[in-house]
């Protein structure tokens, strides 16, 4: 049992995480590998400074507070500080995974999964195939001294199927991916991997290079996620206002921001690689909207940038791991769906962009976003694959120009790769949307 003292506030996060990881390349098995790592990250406040420590050696924990308690000065006040407020107090054990726990399924089928798919990976112009699983198990628990009392699990796992074509020196990379929180989710068809091999195929043999101009631009669901999650999910975790009247002046509450059609949310209740019940201070998730009809109506908040601003907490204080001290990220960031079918926003274009698929992206003021698949739109249909190096765009410009939204949203969860800021990279986050028509925007 962990002991505290009076006249500081501090609180303990320690996380037990079991992973695999299966790695094939083309068809030779390069990496098999389970491991279990628990640890324990500890921090005291007093209310001028923070003091943290981190261990494995959990037998450690009470040692390791004392330790920074000696360095910290007692304030007996210090649950009336503005920050220490914003702690929520919450008694809760949550267990989402009985009976499917990845760390229950034989690595057998792990691999099974990876290698029924081989054969559909070939083509004469596949020269490269890699096929990898990953899975993660974690158990949280976070004690407080204001009488926190947490114990959550998350589970995450994931099949990648990839594969690299070249014809002369035309070359192309694609993968499939398909992800969930359980290992039943996973299942991935013949078909679907031929599906995959036959359009990028089709891509590398008859794509032809774009005419840089300003077009008529629709995302798919994945690209709509990256946009929300890149060109404005980033500048509303709100520790880059933190000292910047500037950021301030520009980000009040009640702007206008987009056009009335768009709503943007960000929300950690929902199961995936953005599950986060509670956060890494002890703070419950909700879902926050941070644009509800064009207008600017929340940012994401640890329990410092709230008290920083009088706002409220949101519960987005996330950290990688027990290494790293909480900062402000987001969980899963969607756009809402509007009222067109898929059909009727495509019908609407006369000649413009398909983006299907992306590569990477990247924004704050300016987003650019480079595309993997792209296609050209003809009269209201998709027509041939172009190659497209980037799509680029003011954000507030943009955001202003969505002039359609398709009625389903998409929710896409990743086992790899994962969002960075500052030292912290790859943070497990989610994002998704609808299909978004664009009237207007830079391609190249």
């Amino acid at each position: 049992m962990i002991r505290f003292r009076q006249g500081f506030y501090a609180d303990v996060r320690i996380e037990e995480r079991f992973s695999t990881s299966v790695r094939y390349m083309n068809g030779a098995l390069e990496e098999s590998k389970s491991s279990t790592v628990k640890k324990a990250f500890i921090r005291v406040f007093d209310g001028t400074m923070w003091y943290y420590a981190s261990t494995y050696k959990l037998d450690d924990i009470q040692s390791e507070l004392e330790a920074l308690y000696k360095n910290a000065t007692p304030n007996l006040k210090i649950y009336e500080h503005p920050i220490v407020k914003n702690f929520q107090v919450h008694t809760k054990k949550l267990s989402n995974f009985e009976g499917e726990c990845v760390k229950d399924v034989p690595m057998s089928e792990k691999h099974k999964l990876l290698t029924d798919r081989f054969e559909a990976l070939k083509s004469e112009y596949v020269k490269m195939t890699v096929a990898k699983y990953v899975d993660r198990y974690s158990v949280y628990e976070f004690i407080s001294s204001k009488g926190a009392d947490i114990k959550y699990d998350f589970q995450l796992c994931g099949a990648i199927y990839g594969i690299a074509l070249g014809n002369g020196e035309n070359t192309f990379d694609n993968s499939l991916q398909r992800s969930g929180y359980k290992f039943s989710q996973l299942g991935v068809t013949d078909e679907e991997v031929k599906g995959m091999v036959d359009e990028s195929v089709n891509y590398l043999l008859n794509a032809k290079p774009v005419e840089a101009g300003v077009y008529p631009v629709i995302l798919a669901p994945i690209v709509a996620g990256v946009f929300a999650h890149e060109s404005f999910g980033h500048k509303s975790e709100a520790d880059f206002m933190i000292g910047d009247e500037t950021m301030r002046r520009e980000w009040v509450l009640g702007k206008k921001v987009g056009t009335d059609i768009l709503s943007i949310y960000d929300s950690g209740l929902d199961f995936g690689s953005g599950y986060v019940p509670y956060d890494d201070e002890g703070n419950k998730a909700g879902k926050v909207y941070l644009i509800k009809d064009g207008v600017l109506t929340g940012r994401l908040h640890s329990a410092t940038t709230a008290a920083d601003l009088c706002e409220e907490a949101t519960g987005n204080a996330r950290a990688i791991s027990c290494d790293f001290e909480p900062i402000v990220r987001m969980t899963t960031t969607v756009i809402d769906g509007g009222d067109k079918t898929k059909e009727e926003l495509f019908a609407g274009i006369k000649h413009g962009y398909f983006i299907k698929d992306l590569k990477h992206g990247s924004g704050m003021s300016t987003f650019t976003i480079a595309p993997s698949l792209a296609y050209e739109i003809v009269d209201g249909k998709i027509g041939d694959p172009v190659k497209i190096a980037v799509i680029t765009g003011n954000v507030f410009e943009t955001l202003n120009l969505i002039d359609g939204l398709s009625d389903k949203v998409e929710i896409f969860s990743f086992v790899s790769g994962g969002c960075g800021k500052m030292e912290q990279y790859p943070l497990n986050v989610g994002f998704g949307g609808p299909y978004v028509s664009i009237s207007r925007m830079n391609v190249s």
